[in-house]
């Protein structure tokens, strides 16, 4: 945990707790709503080949999640470790803020 938390910049296992907990709610909340909005536009897994089905799902989870880390790390008063790691994960994906 020591050599995560000097990766991170973090000095308290608290904060490393809230953080993994943010993780935790970010991952959960965003699958969940990922089935509503494919409902909502039309996709069911009987529609479409279960394996499209899967990739479209995904591919839909990831902005939901991005979107969600930074407002459940606000919610849990991380937003500037979420934020920062934000910046970082999209950077690496060639988009730049």
């Amino acid at each position: 945990m020591e050599k995560l938390k000097k990766r991170w910049g973090i000095t308290s296992n608290f904060q490393l707790t809230i953080i993994f907990i943010v993780f935790a709610i970010t991952g959960s909340t965003a699958a969940k709503v990922a089935g509503p909005i494919t409902e909502y536009i039309g996709l069911h897994p009987d529609a479409l080949h279960p394996i499209l089905y899967w990739i479209v799902r995904i591919l839909l989870i990831f902005p939901i999640y991005q979107v969600l880390l930074i407002f459940f790390g606000w919610l849990f008063g991380q937003f500037a470790f979420f934020w920062n790691f934000e910046k970082k994960m999209l950077n690496r994906l060639g988009i730049k803020i």
